[in-house]
């Protein structure tokens, strides 16, 4: 049986008011205006924590800059992890004044422009090659720039990761080097004399099932092994990915570290014979930051249509494309909601709706909550990954959200 849960427990409530690092939500809404994004630095420090404290000490840690590229938050990370993931020259630039001497930059995602290989080779950071034509313009461009590029494969498994939010691996794939075509892609580094970084192996997205997270590690270090005895070649580092997944919806359940911990330390014993000095590397983004975002929304207008209590706010899915469904949902579902200046009382059943002029800008469809009016402050839990650049913010040309680390 799945357990109650509300993200809002994690989050400080007092005179039934919602705050977030130490300060009434609604104060903070006062202070930056609506819309707007708050993160808590400081929950995203105990999550960082857990995580160590559960995974293997072996493991590193890096940062997926695509779930949040805010740079405050870049900066707090910088701190707490071991390393950065971009996925375009943007993120890397967003990146290079926060990263720390010496800290890991990777660098994985299809399309790479010339130019964007070009600022990661002058960075000096690695690539996680996602074809073989990709490997010959590093190279190409490398040599131009007079520098030996350092190349990881990606790889495009011959397994799905089961119950993700988004498969990302098996089957024909625009991502990675399909597994079976790894030696080729290795004996192609080495010919053209790049420095082998290791590979990457990425399935899947937003999984809150331990059983198929632990199932898609166990065949992950399947792969890295026949790879090192097919090739007869270490692997300095091993990407495994991340996906692991937070709950947005009621009736979904936390996924414990734990729960993932204990089997990952479990196969990395397994392993220890070809593992060796071999660098692990868990690449997360939602699930370190995903819990510690909240959007703050006014209500701007309250009307009765044929029957139906609508709440109009001023944010919206030009913020925060998700909340409304429309970033890959089959079926749209609710975020956990709350009003933030009264978290208790006798509620009512409402449609919130953003400012926008299409019927796709949902809020909320048939949400339970205190009576609101005109004024009130909306907070929307789980808002501190995929949110603002993540939405089509110059969409009927509204202000840009504010962001805000607290």
């Amino acid at each position: 049986m799945t357990r109650a849960f509300h993200p809002r427990t994690r989050f400080r409530q007092a005179d039934n008011r919602l705050w977030i690092g130490g300060r009434p939500a609604v104060d903070w809404a006062d202070a930056l205006g609506t819309p707007a994004f708050v993160y808590d630095r400081q929950m995203v420090a105990r999550r960082v924590d857990r995580l160590r404290a559960a995974l293997p000490e072996r493991v590193a840690l890096h940062y997926a800059v695509k779930a949040n590229p805010f740079g405050p938050l870049l900066a707090h990370l910088a701190g707490l992890v071991d390393g950065f993931d971009v996925a375009s020259a943007g993120e890397l630039e967003r990146v290079l004044p926060h990263r720390r001497p010496g800290q890991p930059v990777s660098f994985a995602g299809p399309g790479k422009r010339d130019a964007e290989i070009a600022a990661g080779i002058r960075a000096g950071i690695a690539f996680n090659a996602e074809s073989e034509g990709e490997i010959l313009r590093i190279h190409r461009i490398g040599a131009g720039l007079g520098r030996r590029p350092r190349v990881a494969l990606r790889l495009n498994p011959d397994f799905v990761l089961k119950a993700s939010g988004m498969q990302m691996g098996g089957g024909p794939q625009p991502f990675g080097i399909d597994a079976e075509r790894a030696g080729a892609a290795l004996g192609l580094v080495e010919r053209l004399e790049l420095e082998f970084a290791g590979i990457h192996v990425f399935a899947g997205s937003q999984n809150l099932d331990a059983g198929a997270i632990a199932e898609a590690l166990d065949a992950t270090f399947e792969l890295g092994r026949r790879l090192v005895e097919e090739n007869g070649r270490s692997l300095p580092e091993f990407n495994l990915g991340g996906g692991l997944g937070i709950p947005y919806f009621p009736g979904q359940a936390p996924l414990e570290p734990e729960a993932v911990g204990n089997p990952l330390r479990h196969l990395i014993e397994r392993h220890a014979d070809w593992l060796a000095d071999t660098r692990i590397v868990m690449e997360l983004g939602r699930f370190l930051v995903g819990e510690a975002g909240v959007y703050l929304t006014r209500v701007v207008d309250r009307k009765v249509s044929r029957g139906h209590t609508i709440l109009v706010t001023d944010g919206g899915m030009h913020h925060h494309l998700a909340l409304s469904g429309n970033l890959g949902q089959v079926l749209r579902k609710n975020y956990f909601l709350a009003l933030a200046d009264r978290l208790e009382g006798p509620v009512e059943t409402v449609d919130i709706h953003g400012p926008l002029c299409t019927p796709l800008d949902i809020v909320g469809k048939g949400v339970e909550l205190p009576w609101a009016g005109p004024g009130d402050v909306l907070a929307v839990f789980q808002s501190g990954a995929y949110g603002a650049t993540a939405s089509p913010q110059q969409f009927l040309s509204h202000p840009a959200p504010v962001e805000r680390l607290v």
